[in-house]
């Protein structure tokens, strides 16, 4: 479509965000449109045709890349560390609370396009446009660019891993936790199974007072919840 070819002239808005991204990540963006779209929240929805233009698509995205990165960089860094660990310290790393700090950490949250009435109140769209990002860089460069950008200018600059191994983030007991501290009935359930090529996925499905709040998917059912209770706790549990 016409809102993602590359052009050579850029509107004065598009001129800053390359800078922008310039300055943050020490690389000049192809197609600045996909970093523009990267930005943009539902909340500030454009209708091209008919189809709403949202950063959502390139979220999705950018959050596999992004997943896919963080795993292979751990198990060579890990090299005699288990499965559990390794995915415990994934978990620490792409959680949307760190993806929301980091956004913040390194400027991006000011290059989010959104209606003013979001900007303050919710609770993931600075991590969201984080990954949102992360696509649109993948989309731009191809994965090993890509890589190279995660590691060398997000992961070896902005976190910190040792610090990351010793800090305790099971959402799980936050989630109940406020729940009770809130005296809010919190249920997980298990909602479905999918037989995959190598193994089983499950879905498990968070209810606070009845309410659907948030899914998660993994191999294991205990995975599943902690997915779960992570986009949970993003929503309901401030900062």
């Amino acid at each position: 479509m016409s809102f993602l070819k590359k052009s050579s002239n850029l509107k004065s808005s598009g001129k800053d965000l390359y800078r922008s991204i310039k300055n943050i990540f020490g690389f000049n963006p192809g197609n600045i449109h996909l970093y523009k779209l990267a930005f943009r929240h539902k909340s500030a929805n454009k209708d091209v045709n008919g189809i709403k233009i949202n950063n959502e698509r390139l979220e999705y995205l950018g959050d596999a890349v992004l997943s896919s990165v963080i795993a292979d960089f751990l198990f060579k860094k890990f090299p005699y560390k288990g499965e559990g660990f390794l995915t415990e310290m994934r978990s620490k790393i792409v959680c949307r609370t760190n993806l929301n700090k980091l956004s913040r950490k390194m400027g991006l949250d000011k290059l989010i396009e959104s209606s003013p009435e979001i900007k303050n109140s919710s609770k993931s769209m600075r991590g969201d446009a984080f990954e949102a990002f992360i696509g649109a860089l993948y989309l731009d460069k191809g994965y090993d660019f890509t890589k190279r950008i995660i590691i060398k200018r997000i992961v070896n600059i902005h976190i910190d891993i040792d610090a990351l191994e010793h800090l305790d983030t099971n959402f799980k007991s936050k989630l109940i936790e406020w729940g009770q501290k809130e005296k809010k009935e919190v249920n997980f359930r298990l909602i479905g199974e999918k037989d995959g090529k190598a193994s089983k996925q499950y879905e498990v499905e968070i209810f606070v007072d009845h309410k659907p709040i948030s899914r998660g998917i993994d191999f294991s059912i205990k995975g599943a919840e902690k997915i779960a209770a992570e986009k949970a706790c993003s929503a309901l549990i401030p900062e």
